[in-house]
């Protein structure tokens, strides 16, 4: 990935500086932005193509367990299922990432070893992030040193909210270096914006500092992803590559439950950005439970019946 930072030398050069480019970006109209979010939602998709989406989405899952109760092996079966989601139909494609605390990255790359299926480690004191910078590298190199293919990191909101953002971008900064060759997804917590102007700047301020991809939630709060703010940094990682040339990918994460909810966000990608952005290394979904419902609707096209409750694993 090019180094963005020269691209913005003046942008970062101070808090003021930048503070008056984030701010400087425009306005965003909150009711244009909820009724595009509302109109792409309602597209309906024909079989055919809700077979590929239903396959896309399988594919682009980042399967995920983030629990204190976690064990070893309760990460082996996440892998285990990671890899066949569907072990009745080898065509299932297998999901893009199995995503875990740090001190259990080694055990998933372990069960993974060869397949394709990335390893993503969250770190900098998830959810969060109320660490000193220190504690929050020492986590980031943890996971990376266990074999960890992508680092997941939330940014400190209290510093973003007080307007701290050279503070903000300075530990993304951090995070990325300390990360080496593993791409780096940077956490807004978008829930705890409170704005939409916040969530554009939140963006932004993101990629200036070297974000491979850009995150709405930690799954972990009352808001999460939602179409609107989805779209938004759909808009936000558009205008970025028209501005730099580097493309960076986007990661709604949290709520989206059914499949009905990932064909929305598919069409939201697909008409705001485009085919580009349409595969797993651009674009994931941060939703667990989404798989299994995404399983019974490809059982339903296939066979033409729901299956019983017991067709699905239970995570």
């Amino acid at each position: 990935m090019p180094t963005i930072t020269p691209l913005f030398a003046d942008v970062t050069a101070s808090d003021s500086a930048l503070r008056h480019f984030l701010h400087g970006l425009p306005g965003v109209d909150a009711v244009g932005l909820e009724a595009r979010a509302g109109s792409l939602g309602t597209r309906s998709i024909k079989t055919t193509a809700k077979a590929y989406a239903i396959d896309l989405a399988i594919s682009m899952i980042d399967l995920t367990t983030l629990e204190g109760a976690d064990t070893p092996g309760k990460v082996r079966a996440l892998a285990a299922k990671a890899l066949r989601p569907d072990p009745t139909d080898r065509t299932t494609p297998a999901t893009a990432a199995v995503c875990v605390y740090p001190d259990m990255a080694e055990t998933a790359v372990a069960a993974l070893a060869g397949s394709g299926v990335k390893v993503a480690s969250v770190a900098t004191a998830f959810p969060a992030g109320r660490a000193s910078l220190a504690v929050k590298l020492a986590d980031t190199r943890d996971a990376v040193a266990a074999g960890a293919d992508e680092i997941d990191m939330v940014i400190d909101r209290g510093a973003f909210l007080a307007g701290h953002y050279l503070k903000v971008y300075e530990e993304i900064r951090a995070v990325k270096e300390a990360a080496g060759a593993a791409r780096l997804k940077v956490i807004f917590e978008t829930g705890e914006l409170s704005t939409y102007d916040n969530i554009r700047r939140a963006s932004w301020l993101g990629m200036i500092a070297g974000a491979d991809f850009i995150k709405t939630s930690t799954g972990k709060v009352g808001v999460n992803a939602t179409p609107a703010n989805t779209l938004l940094m759909l808009e936000a990682v558009r205008d970025f590559r028209e501005r730099t040339g580097v493309q960076v990918g986007v990661k709604p994460a949290g709520g989206i439950r059914t499949s009905k909810d990932a064909v929305k966000f598919l069409v939201l990608v697909n008409e705001t950005v485009g085919a580009d952005w349409l595969d797993s290394h651009w674009f994931r979904f941060g939703a667990s439970s989404l798989l299994n419902d995404l399983l019974m609707q490809r059982q339903k096209l296939s066979t033409g019946r729901y299956s019983g409750p017991d067709y699905v694993t239970v995570d």
